[in-house]
């Protein structure tokens, strides 16, 4: 990355398995090599950027179940 990402135009979607009141994470799929995920609560709040392929992998843990349930 070569600086500020500008997220001002991402287009946010949380997961269709997601109906839990809104605690949810949010992700916006347009940006080359990069993942970025917000809190849905805080959308004007500060986003995370995940490379794409560490993202993939997390996602596939998850599916995967490698981190358990809360």
């Amino acid at each position: 990355m070569n600086g500020p990402v500008d997220l001002s135009n991402a287009t946010w979607f949380k997961s269709s398995h997601s109906n839990n009141g809104g605690s949810c994470v949010e992700v916006a799929p347009d940006f080359p090599g990069l993942v970025p995920v917000r809190d849905s609560k805080d959308p004007a709040g500060p986003a995370l950027l995940f490379p794409s392929d560490a993202w993939r992998s997390f996602v596939a843990g998850v599916q995967a179940g490698e981190f358990g349930t809360v």
